[in-house]
């Protein structure tokens, strides 16, 4: 049995399987992930698990070195806004529409879902190297 860190074995081996510029992405129950992007769903009810709390023990394990953030985030959830920066604090952050963040989960090794239900509570972390 695995001791510590990521616990579930399907984002265990997403991480652990991401090279310097893949994407992943975390993101709230009511997001669509597209045909053919892995679905890792977390979500047992409204709130559990919690966005932040999935992207938190992720970045335990991932190398990040950019994040994709829905620009709309800005107005209509300041607060998960700032929770995001505070566990990614030195890194960079590129807004664009949430139209666009949801075409480019085609482009991720994987999508978690967790059973957030405030708007706009979705990254994609672009993999960064530890060297």
């Amino acid at each position: 049995m695995k001791k510590s860190g990521i616990l579930n074995s399907q984002i265990s081996s997403v991480v652990a399987d991401m090279g310097h510029m893949d994407l992943l992405g975390v993101g709230d129950a009511g997001t669509p992930v597209p045909k053919g992007t892995v679905k890792i769903d977390l979500a047992v009810k409204k709130d559990l698990p919690s966005f932040i709390d999935v992207l938190t023990e992720v970045l335990t394990e991932l190398e990040v070195q950019k994040v994709y953030i829905a620009e709309e985030i800005k107005t209509q959830n300041p607060e998960q806004l700032e929770n995001i920066k505070k566990v990614l604090p030195n890194v960079e952050i590129e807004f664009i529409t949430h139209a666009e963040l949801k075409l480019r989960l085609k482009d991720s090794k994987a999508f978690i879902r967790t059973g957030e239900e405030t708007p706009y509570s979705n990254v994609i972390l672009e993999s960064g190297v530890v060297f």
